[in-house]
């Protein structure tokens, strides 16, 4: 179908949620979409409810892991070294060679994963750092699937650790007894992989084409030096997907920005390239039944292109039915979503929060560091502390949400000595102070503070963390059981008094009595209730992160 006529189908869809016709419908002819009490119409969908299971978690670890890590130059790297000029361009360039002859593809043998323990790092999450849930990659915008894909023949049983990585996961969280989410990012590979049919503007090589041009049938030829080709009988193009039109301001490194939600002149996705990523998806779903999938995407895949991202919600929601005795148990994830839209999926926030309690349960997804491995990242100690984390943390549970900390592993399948240090620390917190976190719910109001009382906006999916990070003792954080309130300072006053206005004599938030203040992990501590606030005195500093005090309700 041509592009105007695409764009000119879109422009038609009803702007009603429930009545929706799709521009590139999905082909169910090999994965057929799992019957039962969910379709693929928001109004269907709408019928969701948060499992209890999530609701309780709010602490989930993510190894956002691939081939990606090999070069330890972080994120986006498989985009980034086909921009001349660029960081990623000149490392690739100095260390493995030209992107004419040494592209993305072959760094996928690279990717060995020699020292990867999966038990043993899950098992790690959840003893010592507190995970109640856990997350691995299955494809990221690189388009290499961490599985033995029955749709993508460039995967990692057939290239580079020749292992089934979602396998070991799934059967690492399994054992852990955690539930297990699966990350799906390559539905805009057709996009993402633009620039690797550029060529230099300058220099030596200037016009030369980069790798993303080439064919199986270029895999018969035989190199220079008159061996074969490795990738010799693979397809480039089922790695890359470039047989497709360049979009609106191809040479744009921003421009994909502003086109992520197949807006503003991304070229429209074939029917084919769809309906393989449905596939892919319906696939891993089916075999690893996993209890959460992750889409970075606005809303959903190929939304509101097509209804294959719809069709992959109302299976999954059909499949956790099948296996969990008629009960759906999973959960969703959709980002830049419509109060609509948050009843049918979960609401996700890339490195952010709003400034508010959620009526629904919603997830941040953050990173320690880069979301790859970065090696400058390490070497320069550029990781989020274990302060940090905690902070952002108990901001996000007192909104009523989760927070999924990406830990990303360098390529052999190891986390650095610097990462296992600040997980240790916050681990040690977790111990200690997990039961203000894990299973509370929101109180009346969600903290108080300056930062609480800012007007702080949520930018695109996300991207506000920055302004948590920042929080004193004088930012403070409430969450609750049926017995206790908890109150968080976010900092460890360096007068050892909390100050809480939200709990002063009289306080029509706190009416009741307040018999006794303790802090987690050391005791009762000293107070006084005035008609401005609750001022609670402590000991020295216990740990460096944060001070969590207990406050048992009246229950008269």
């Amino acid at each position: 179908m041509k592009k105007n006529l695409i764009l000119a189908a879109i422009t038609l869809l009803s702007p009603s949620l429930y009545a929706q016709e799709y521009a590139i419908p999905v082909s169910e002819a090999d994965e057929p979409m799992a019957s039962g009490q969910f379709q693929p119409t928001w109004e269907s969908l709408s019928q969701y409810q948060v499992p209890e299971w999530f609701r309780d978690a709010k602490f989930g670890i993510w190894a956002h892991w691939g081939p990606q890590c090999v070069e330890g130059s972080g994120d986006w790297m498989a985009r980034e070294m086909y921009m001349e000029g660029s960081g990623k361009y000149r490392y690739h360039c100095d260390n493995y060679g030209h992107p004419s002859d040494f592209g993305f593809k072959d760094v996928l043998p690279l990717f060995k994963a020699e020292n990867w323990t999966p038990e043993e790092l899950v098992k790690f999450y959840k003893e010592e750092v507190g995970a109640q849930y856990f997350f691995a990659l299955g494809n990221h915008h690189d388009n290499f699937d961490l599985w033995d894909s029955k749709y993508q023949e460039w995967n990692s049983l057939k290239i580079g650790p020749h292992k089934d990585i979602l396998d070991g996961w799934a059967k690492a969280a399994k054992k852990a007894g955690l539930p297990f989410g699966i990350s799906f990012h390559a539905d805009h590979a057709w996009t993402w992989y633009e620039p690797s049919r550029r060529f230099d503007l300058k220099g030596e090589r200037i016009g030369v084409k980069y790798d993303g041009w080439l064919t199986k049938e270029d895999g018969y030829t035989l190199n220079a030096d008159g061996t074969e080709k490795w990738w010799k009988g693979l397809d480039p193009q089922n790695l890359y997907a470039q047989n497709h039109d360049f979009s609106d301001r191809t040479w744009d490194n921003g421009a994909i920005h502003s086109q992520w939600g197949w807006e503003n002149g991304a070229c429209m996705p074939s029917q084919q390239f769809v309906t393989n990523f449905y596939n892919r998806t319906l696939d891993a779903i089916n075999r690893y039944n996993p209890d959460l999938i992750y889409f970075d995407v606005t809303v959903l895949p190929f939304y509101p292109v097509s209804d294959a991202g719809m069709k992959i919600a109302a299976h999954m929601y059909n499949h956790s039915s099948s296996i969990h005795k008629g009960k759906n148990e999973a959960v969703v994830f959709g980002k830049i979503l419509t109060d609509d839209m948050k009843k049918a999926l979960v609401w996700d926030v890339e490195r952010g929060a709003p400034n508010k309690i959620m009526e629904n349960p919603w997830q941040c997804c953050n990173c320690i560091g880069d979301w790859h491995y970065n090696t400058n990242t390490y070497r320069k100690g550029h990781y989020k502390n274990a302060s940090t984390i905690a902070k952002l943390l108990v901001d996000i549970v007192s909104k009523n949400g989760n927070m999924l900390l990406s830990v990303p592993l360098r390529a052999d399948g190891t986390p650095d000595e610097k990462e296992l240090a600040i997980l240790k620390e916050f681990g040690a917190w977790m111990k200690i102070n997990s039961e203000s976190i894990v299973k509370t719910r929101p109180w009346t109001i969600f903290g108080e503070g300056p930062i609480a009382n800012a007007d702080i906006n949520i930018n695109a999916q996300g991207f506000n963390d920055g302004n948590y990070t920042k929080a004193g003792s004088n930012e403070i954080r409430f969450t609750q059981t049926d017995k206790y309130l908890y109150v968080s300072a976010l900092a460890w006053p360096k007068d050892q008094k909390v100050s809480v206005k939200a709990l002063s004599e009289g306080n029509a938030l706190y009416p009741s009595a307040i018999k006794s203040v303790e802090l987690l992990g050391y005791g009762k501590v000293q107070f006084e209730r005035t008609a401005d606030a609750l001022i609670v005195t402590l000991p020295d500093n216990i740990n460096n992160i944060m001070p969590v005090l207990r406050i048992r309700k009246n229950t008269k």
